[in-house]
């Protein structure tokens, strides 16, 4: 077991690091190294979440886990498609911040699905700790730490501490996601990226555009097969169409060179179409994503509701009339936005949300595009 004195340091380091403005890749990278001289652990995987909808976003692994992606799909499905007690959407309602398979099951690890069906048979894993990594606007992340069989389960003090760093984790994915500018797109794909998955969850039909667009992520993106994701949206969408979740999911994601993408997924309806699932995918719009990214710098929910409407075009005294508030208040609120973002006028404020945090264009499809069956996988 771990010092009292390496505990501190590492949660120190990690504090340091989370204020330092590192991009996501870089920041997990070495918070991870620095919690792995404090607790011991077979592998780590921290996901990035979309705090609205709570869906996983891309994930970064350690360990056992590193160069593995064989699993990831199955391990969607159980994570949105089934109850886990320790599940990221469960600790989310019951207001948890640490749990573990261990202790969540009473040793009986074999009544988590997750363990028994994914974890334990095809790592050997047998105890896993998560940390949901939230704050008052959502969940930003999610950690996950797992142990071998030769390894004794997660101690009370070790989930404390694991508490203990939460705080600090979350601002380092919250600020990890907005470090970077994005580029112009140029090369981006053209037509509509929609992905059809059937009833027994093949991927049947594939445009160009999804095509490219999950090359891409697979290639500059966080670790882990995008797939990941659709599976999670699929998923999501079948437990809304039985009636056991009611929001339709989408999830916001953003690229490794910096550019927003929205997820989204329905079911397809029609004969012989039933389970089936399409999934879109498109370049994110500054009204999509503003809210994470004004929570991402701290915002308050009046000074989001003012950024909105600076993006929108509306000038000091519409903002007041619209808010109903004095064009005096409006302007204290914009110093206090200013300030956050670190800018010094409206124009670069729009510019720094609307340019830095997605493409500067839309892209505009064609009247038509083909889809076509994935190849073989």
């Amino acid at each position: 077991m771990a010092s009292a004195p390496a505990y501190r340091r590492a949660r120190d380091e990690i504090d340091v690091m989370s204020r330092a403005g590192f991009a996501l890749p870089a920041f997990a990278a070495q918070a991870i190294d620095a919690l792995g001289r404090a607790v011991g652990f077979a592998a780590s995987c921290l996901s990035t979440i979309d705090p609205t909808t709570a869906m996983v976003a891309g994930a970064l692994k350690t360990g056992a886990l590193a160069d593995r992606n064989d699993g990831d799909r199955d391990w969607a499905q159980i994570e949105y498609g089934r109850d886990d007690p320790t599940a990221y959407r469960a600790l989310l309602a019951r207001g948890e911040v640490v749990a573990t398979a261990h202790t969540a099951t009473s040793g009986v690890i074999e009544r988590s699905p997750r363990m028994s069906e994914l974890m334990t048979p095809l790592f050997g894993f047998h105890d896993e700790a998560r940390v949901l990594l939230a704050d008052r606007t959502g969940p930003w992340g999610g950690l996950a730490l797992f142990r071998s069989a030769d390894d004794r389960p997660f101690t009370l003090a070790e989930t404390g501490f694991l508490a203990a760093l939460a705080p600090a984790l979350t601002r380092g994915i919250r600020t990890g996601l907005l470090a970077g500018t994005a580029r112009h797109d140029e090369a981006a794909s053209v037509g509509p990226a929609v992905i059809v998955v059937d009833a027994r969850d093949r991927i049947v039909q594939c445009s160009d555009a999804a095509a490219a667009a999950m090359k891409r992520l697979a290639a500059d993106s966080a670790p882990g097969d995008p797939l990941v994701s659709v599976q999670a949206l699929v998923t999501a969408v079948r437990r809304v169409a039985r009636g056991d979740a009611e929001r339709m999911p989408r999830l916001r994601m953003r690229r490794g060179d910096g550019v927003w993408l929205l997820l989204q997924a329905a079911p397809l309806a029609g004969e012989g179409r039933s389970g089936d699932v399409v999934v879109t995918i498109e370049h994110a719009h500054p009204q999509d994503v503003i809210d994470l990214v004004g929570a991402a710098y701290g915002l308050t929910a009046r000074e989001g509701e003012v950024l909105r409407l600076v993006l929108q075009g509306a000038d000091t005294r519409a903002i007041a009339g619209t808010m109903r508030v004095s064009p005096y208040t409006v302007q204290d609120h914009l110093k206090s936005i200013f300030a956050k973002v670190g800018v010094a006028s409206r124009r670069e404020l729009a510019s720094r949300v609307s340019f830095d945090h997605h493409p500067p264009r839309p892209l505009d499809p064609p009247a038509s595009a083909a889809v076509r069956p994935p190849a073989d996988r």
